[in-house]
């Protein structure tokens, strides 16, 4: 009898956008930087769009403003670790100064 492959476990946040300019170029850069610094499969979704955390122009589309929330979930050996990283930038505005 066959095993079944064990699903790895994921992690998910939902977080506001509370920068000015909500998930623009800029922001979405550092979303992705941030998210390569783990050992870690990362999706963002809004509006029941879902993307890669590894895609500017991805996270570019979904199109979330200030005051819309995300989901963000993590797998992987650092999904943890990278989801804390993660809601930690977008709460704080991606660090903008706006």
């Amino acid at each position: 009898m066959a095993e079944a492959a064990a699903q790895p476990a994921s992690h998910q946040a939902d977080v506001e956008i509370v920068n000015q300019r909500g998930l623009h170029a800029r922001a979405a850069a550092k979303f992705v930087t941030v998210a390569e610094k783990f050992d870690a499969g990362v999706d963002v979704t809004h509006a029941g769009m879902t993307v890669s955390g590894h895609s500017i122009m991805g996270l570019m589309m979904l199109g979330a403003g200030r005051g819309e929330t995300v989901t963000i979930t993590t797998s992987g050996p650092q999904g943890p670790q990278a989801l804390r990283a993660l809601t930690r930038l977008v709460g704080a505005g991606f660090d903008e100064d706006d």
